[in-house]
This record gives structure tokens, sequence and C-alpha cells, in this order.
């Protein structure tokens, strides 16, 4: 009830340019992480997280997570755990810094409770990233965000297709050692012929050079690494992908990124349909449902669900779907942190009712 009393406002500030309120609802949560007491009392109201959850050979304290594009240069990372999450995705990071594509590139569809988004991998650079986990004393593995941390990182927009693979394995040695897990982001729609490295011949060579590379960094226990898929592909590109995955020693899914479809919207957005970009939030809601039910029909590997999931009955359709864990994006800027809260509680609830049979 809090958030819905201040969203108005939030969503009007800087004449409604989203990304504005994206910017101070980020310093907002950043200001929690940097005040232990403050922390610690909206721990107290937000209550436990869900149930454990095993996944990619790693324990997530609870089964929501924060999904890459909230928190791209990591700045609020010891807020989230007191909000609930059991992990934060942070990210997209690249090589390279980046300013991403030029404003405005983030658009609210109200009616249809969704976001077009074209920010273009703006972020500060894999090494600023790693620099600032360093300096909050977050290493891989040592738990000291309160919750798993992984890293989202995808193609620098300059570098050449041809010259993909270096370019990702720059930031993977920048990150991997403050990452529980690294993402494949191979799926944005927008960053140009980014998405092409999910064809079979790309992705191939991709996971095995960063998987090969995880191995020579530790070889005792290698980061996880995951690759994350977009809801556009066809039965038969996700198969392909499916294959060089599990053949590749990649260890978990995520699905799914945004959408170039726009099925879904509101009429009363439709004059926003136009706008490039990657659609997210309720227009996602049954379609990333029923991709995740494929892929985990048909793969071996863990899926992390993610699109679309804006109340505690959607994150239960997706874990019911065959999803392990799910995260949040676009039903937080909705719905605020309650959201979390709400399947926390109903997955707290749904594991004690097993837990008694």
């Amino acid at each position: 009830m809090a958030y819905r009393a201040v969203r108005p406002a939030l969503f009007a500030l800087g004449g409604g340019d989203a990304e504005v309120a994206h910017e101070a609802t980020l310093a907002g949560v950043r200001r929690i992480g940097s005040i232990p007491p403050l922390r610690r009392l909206v721990a107290g109201a937000v209550g436990p997280r869900g149930a454990e959850v095993d996944f990619a050979g790693l324990r997530f304290p609870g089964p929501v997570g924060l999904a890459a594009g909230m928190d791209k240069n990591g700045i609020a990372v010891p807020a989230w755990a007191a909000l609930g999450f059991s992990h934060v995705e942070l990210g997209t990071v690249t090589a390279l810094a980046q300013p991403g594509n030029e404003r405005p590139r983030l658009q609210r569809l109200r009616t249809s409770r969704a976001i077009i988004n074209r920010m273009g991998f703006n972020n500060a650079g894999a090494q600023a990233l790693a620099d600032r986990l360093a300096g909050f004393g977050i290493e891989r593995g040592n738990g000291a965000a309160g919750l798993i941390v992984g890293v989202s990182i995808g193609k620098s927009k300059v570098v050449e297709l041809a010259d993909a693979v270096p370019d990702y394995l720059t930031s993977l040695r920048a990150v991997a050692p403050h990452a529980d897990y690294v993402a494949i982001n191979v799926s944005s729609p927008n960053t140009p012929g980014l998405r092409s490295l999910q064809d079979k011949g790309f992705l191939t060579e991709l996971v095995a050079a960063l998987v090969a590379e995880t191995r020579q960094l530790d070889r005792h226990a290698p980061v996880p690494v995951l690759v994350k898929l977009a809801p556009d592909l066809t039965d038969e590109a996700v198969d392909e992908a499916v294959t060089v995955c599990e053949d590749g020693g990649v260890a978990g899914l995520i699905a799914t990124n945004t959408t170039i479809d726009r099925g879904g919207i509101a009429v009363r957005d439709r004059h926003l349909a136009d706008q490039p970009g990657g659609l997210s939030g309720a227009p996602l809601t049954t379609r990333s449902r029923a991709f995740v039910s494929r892929l985990t029909r048909h793969s071996r590997l863990p899926v992390i669900g993610v699109g679309g999931i804006m109340t505690a009955d959607h994150a239960d359709a997706m874990l019911g779907a065959g999803a392990t864990l799910v995260q949040v994006y676009s039903g937080l800027i909705y719905r605020g942190p309650g959201l979390v809260t709400e399947i926390n509680r109903r997955h707290r609830h749904d594991h004690d009712r097993l837990e008694d049979r």
C-alpha cells in the first residue's frame, strides 16, 4: 500500500521520464544499503525470505531474485538482501564502458503494466563493477552481500561480432573473482547483431571459450556460467541453443529476456508500440511461462524464470512450469517491494506445507 501511494509521484519525476524515476529509485535503495541501521529496519519490515533453493551448485536463500538491468553498476548491492531478494543479477556490463543509446530510452506502458527499453548496455564497464564489488568486500562465495551475486556480461557495442569472444572473455576475467555466477547475455535486442550470437555456431564458440576460461581461473570450483535466451527464438533455435549449452558445460539457463513482439499491449498503449526496444512486463506473463515450460521439458539444465511476473500467482505458475528460481524487474516497478514479500511468503507457506506431509 505504501508503494502504491508514492508511485504516482515517482512516475512523475523528470516530467514522466522513466529513466529519471529509475535513477531516483536506485539512489534510494543505495542509501538503504549504506546505512546499516536503516538496512536492518527495512529487512525487519520486509520479513524473512522464502525457503532455500539449490541451483547450479549454489544455495539461494529464497526463490526470487532481481533481474539484470536494475542495478547495472552494482551501486546498491548491500541493500538488495534487506528487500527480500535471494539474489541480484548485476549488469549487463561490457568490457568497454559505454553510454548506451540516446535518451529517452525507457518507456512505461502503464495500462499494459509493461516497459519498453532500448538502454543499449549503458554501464561503467566490467572492471569498474569488479572494483566496486571489491570495495564492498564482496568476493565469490564469501556471502558478504547477504545474497547470491550474479553478473550479466554482454558484447561492447563498438566490437565487431567476429571479435565478440575475446570481448566477453575480458568481462569474465574482471568479474569472476566477485560473482557467484556469470550470465552470458546474447539475447538483448538493443545491441546491433547481438542476438545472432544465439545461433548455433556463434554460441558454441562463445560458450566453449567462456566455460574453458572459468576452469582456467579456478580448476577446482569454476564459477557457474548461465545463458540468457530470448523469447523470440523459434523452437528449432531453442533446441539448438539447449544442445550447445548442455554439451558446453553451461550450469543453467535464464528465460527469458525482453521481446521485440508487441502482442498483449493494451489499446490505450498502442501508440507506443512502435517504439524500438525490448518489451517486458505483463504482456510476457503467458509467453515467458510457456517458453520456460518447453525449455524444462527438453533440457536437463535448471532454469531461472523471468518475464511478466507481476504477482505471487505468476511466480507460482512459473515455478510450476519447471523454473527453479524466478526473477522480477517490471513487476518491481509496478508493484514495489511488496511483490517480493508476497512471493517469499507464498513460497515459505508452500514449502512448510510440503514439509508437514
